[in-house]
């Protein structure tokens, strides 16, 4: 063990020590380190361990005060600046209260932000449940998903880049979606009522059909043909279904009433015989004719005649082509 008090008096072997000499021997009392590397380790320290603290505002002669582990953080943290503190590993927070900053290289791997405010966000995967995320912005590809529940987006800019993944708003509100000369691969939403533009225009691509703009179409469109069925000697026809029907008559039938129809809407039918003796198609009187006079289907086995309607919104004016081998 090394030494711990410098003895400063000597002493006479089995001799008589005065009480001044001893008064003098405490006097002169150091306390060397080796008094504290002697100790044994602690392996643990718990908040309400106590430790001995010059106080700087006494004088020298005064002993050294107690404080507890827990009051030498709440007291000297709380109230001193640290310039540079590095830290590493986990660091984990209780209640944390008042405004913080965070470095801007700093990295959120899997946190969750409630009520904060991120003035610049670039990330992979932002979520915001009822934050505001100022400004979130992409160089090349840099979101992968956003996703505001209930909260705010005010800006979301994609300059020159690519918003690969989704972005989705629940409940929240998006202020201002811009990209100037980026991608965004698909954008769904679904509307509860109108889609408005109160200023500007808006731009649409070749793919697109508008309403009330007249258009012309480079390329085929068409109606693809809904097959009829007869039930029970009749033929249901709901013209929601297609503008186009076809219908194998396979046994005697009558066309009933259609339902469903558009006033202004043409509609066909292709109506084709039976290849054994033939069948015939009659029909409701919701189906109008010229003079009145309903067409006869082709007797031929196997013949298609085409059936060409107008509609007024509740009857069908049609022409007859027949006999089609």
């Amino acid at each position: 063990m090394g030494i711990k008090f410098n003895r400063s008096q000597t002493f006479a072997t089995n001799g008589t020590v005065t009480a001044a000499a001893l008064h003098n021997l405490v006097d002169g009392l150091d306390v060397y380190q080796s008094l504290i590397r002697d100790q044994t380790s602690l392996t643990a320290v718990a908040t309400d361990d106590k430790i001995l603290i010059d106080d700087a505002s006494l004088s020298s002669g005064v002993a050294p005060r107690q404080t507890t582990v827990l009051n030498l953080f709440d007291d000297a943290l709380t109230g001193g600046t640290y310039t540079n503190a590095n830290l590493t590993g986990v660091l984990s927070l209780g209640t944390v209260t008042g405004n913080r900053s965070i470095s801007t290289g700093a990295e959120i791997t899997n946190g969750t932000i409630t009520n904060g405010t991120i003035p610049n966000l670039t990330a992979g995967t932002t979520i915001s449940t009822l934050g505001t995320i100022t400004n979130l912005s992409s160089g090349t590809t840099n979101s992968t998903s956003v996703i505001a529940t209930s909260g705010t987006i005010g800006t979301l800019s994609a300059t020159g880049g690519t918003f690969g993944g989704a972005l989705t708003s629940t409940a929240g509100t998006i202020a201002t979606l811009n990209s100037t000369t980026g991608t965004i691969g698909n954008f769904t939403t679904t509307l509860t009522g109108d889609l408005t533009i109160s200023t500007g225009s808006a731009t649409v691509g070749t793919r697109v059909a508008v309403l009330n703009t007249a258009q012309q179409y480079s390329r085929a469109h068409n109606f693809a043909a809904t097959a009829l069925t007869i039930t029970s000697s009749t033929v249901p026809w709901d013209l929601s279904q297609n503008q186009v029907a076809t219908l194998a008559v396979t046994t005697s039938a009558t066309m009933n009433a259609p339902s469903n129809q558009q006033a202004g809407a043409t509609y066909l039918l292709i109506a084709t015989q039976r290849t054994s003796s033939s069948a015939v198609l009659g029909w409701n009187a919701n189906y109008k004719w010229p003079n009145a006079t309903a067409p006869t289907l082709s007797v031929g086995s196997g013949n298609t005649d085409i059936f060409t309607f107008v509609s007024n919104g509740t009857s069908l004016f049609g022409v007859a082509s027949q006999n089609y081998a």
